[in-house]
């Protein structure tokens, strides 16, 4: 296990070869922390990545080829040693292969890159999903970063706001009590693009938003003002913190994937918003995360 670091004008970063999970953004010149610091009170990391699933399988098992394979919320590739590929003067990648142990659980020959670039005031992570088996690959992928909310010690978390590049509504799935989607929906009134962060948000888990309702998220400051922007082209998305534990962070989660439905009982291949890669292709998606101040 190591620990590498970036740093330029505007932002520094540090990512640990364990899960290559980013550990720390900061502003350079005021040394303000954007990224929680995985206290296991509250949640015991930072940003993991979310691979080969997106949140829960239905009965924590998946059915591929004839077979049932169980599997743990998220996947297994945050809990992995990623091996540093290449580092420049702006980046980072890392990679992580497909082992005997991963092909128990998960039956495909695969490699997945984690890249980090700076660009300005903008750090750009990337995921590269590559299919090295014979046969089609079916999996998920997603974000789980962890931003500082309250931030720089101002004021409560309910002082501050969620902005989204969404008009006058945003609606979100209900996660059940086993982890998977609800037939339930919530949808909760924007005022221009914000709503207010309220003690009870997250008292049934995460928000799910699908359908590409929005495709940039801010944190807002109690000014008002956007401190943290995540952008991405991901057609979903999650924001969560952990229920009824007032945890001073928010998670802002760019999804290719997500849980099972509660009535889902189909194959690997049939889970909603996965995705299916043939012999030797590549898949590419990334989202930016802005410092705004």
């Amino acid at each position: 296990m190591a620990v590498y670091s970036l740093e330029n004008a505007q932002i520094s970063i540090c990512v640990d070869t364990s899960g290559a999970e980013l550990r720390s953004l900061k502003n350079t010149a005021t040394g303000t922390e954007y990224m929680w610091d995985a206290k296991p009170e509250y949640w015991k990391r930072t940003s993991p990545v979310l691979f080969p699933i997106v949140g829960t399988l239905n009965n924590g098992s998946y059915r591929y080829g004839g077979s049932v394979y169980a599997m743990s919320q998220h996947g297994f590739a945050r809990d992995m040693e990623f091996e540093l590929r290449e580092q420049t003067a702006d980046a980072m990648r890392f990679v992580l292969r497909a082992t005997e142990e991963t092909k128990a659980r998960y039956p495909f020959d695969f490699e997945l890159e984690l890249g980090y670039r700076l660009d300005g005031n903008d750090l750009v992570v990337s995921w590269k999903v590559t299919n090295r088996d014979s046969k089609e690959m079916y999996f998920s992928i997603g974000g789980h970063p962890a931003f500082l909310c309250p931030v720089g010690g101002r004021g409560a978390q309910t002082d501050y706001q969620l902005a989204f590049d969404a008009d006058d509504t945003i609606t979100s799935g209900i996660i059940g009590a086993d982890g998977t989607l609800s037939a339930r929906t919530k949808t909760y009134a924007l005022t221009d693009g914000k709503m207010d962060i309220t003690a009870d948000l997250f008292d049934e888990d995460a928000l799910i938003i699908e359908h590409d309702q929005a495709h940039r998220v801010s944190l807002c400051d109690p000014d008002g003002e956007p401190y943290l922007t995540v952008r991405f082209d991901a057609p979903l998305f999650g924001v969560w913190s952990p229920a009824k534990k007032n945890a001073p962070f928010i998670c802002i989660e760019p999804w290719y994937g997500r849980c099972d439905r509660e009535t889902f009982e189909g194959d690997l291949s049939e889970r909603e918003y996965g995705n299916a890669l043939a012999p030797s292709e590549t898949f590419y998606a990334e989202y930016t995360v802005t410092i705004e101040r």
